[in-house]
């Protein structure tokens, strides 16, 4: 006489629902186009196409290092470019040129009493702007004056210097006034750079 599913002892219903439940997965795990076999497939599919792209970007880190370094080297670069921007302009900026080379003078106690400029002279990769002055006043002042132009943001070369001892007549003449304990005058020629062709002359005309 069979007996029903409910008077099995316990142990037998157990079993039959764990083979139950195995054979479900079984079924889920290997039958064609079940959800369980198409979200392996597209797992897979998803790891194949991921490993190339690990391998791009692994080759692409190392450009994001170099272009980090490029960038710290190209920071340092516009700041020499800056610093020799301002040691050796573009344009002549001759103006602030001779307020510099004025109050350094005013500050050294020297009296300048001529500033001529000179013509520019061209060279292979930038421009001569020299000016020819005359100066006097004491004489650890000029020397003083000298120190000055030389720590100056520009670069000024001093040339064709010639100094002479201003004896008391000479200073008493009356052309103008000198700074007490003036002991020498003299002439030289200060000369800066710039870099920009701005007042070149224009091509001639073509016949």
């Amino acid at each position: 006489m069979a007996t029903s599913f409910r008077e099995w002892p316990w142990p037998l219903q157990a079993l039959l629902y764990v083979a139950v439940a195995v054979a479900l997965v079984l079924v889920g795990l290997y039958l064609p186009y079940s959800p369980v076999t198409t979200m392996r497939a597209q797992l897979e599919n998803a790891q194949t196409q991921l490993k190339p792209l690990e391998t791009e970007v692994a080759g692409l880190r190392v450009y994001k290092q170099r272009r980090a370094e490029l960038q710290t080297e190209m920071d340092a670069l516009q700041k020499q470019l800056a610093t020799l921007q301002t040691i050796v302009p573009e344009d002549k900026e001759t103006d602030q040129f001779i307020l510099m080379v004025q109050r350094s003078a005013v500050a050294s106690g020297v009296a300048i009493r001529k500033l001529d400029a000179k013509p520019v002279a061209q060279k292979p990769y930038y421009f001569e702007m020299p000016f020819e002055i005359q100066a006097d006043g004491p004489y650890y002042a000029v020397l003083d004056f000298f120190s000055k132009l030389g720590r100056l943001s520009r670069i000024i070369n001093v040339g064709d210097l010639k100094l002479d001892a201003v004896s008391t007549t000479t200073a008493g003449n009356g052309k103008f006034h000198m700074v007490p304990g003036t002991t020498v005058d003299g002439t030289f020629t200060i000369t800066t750079f710039f870099t920009s062709p701005a007042e070149a002359p224009p091509p001639p005309p073509k016949k």
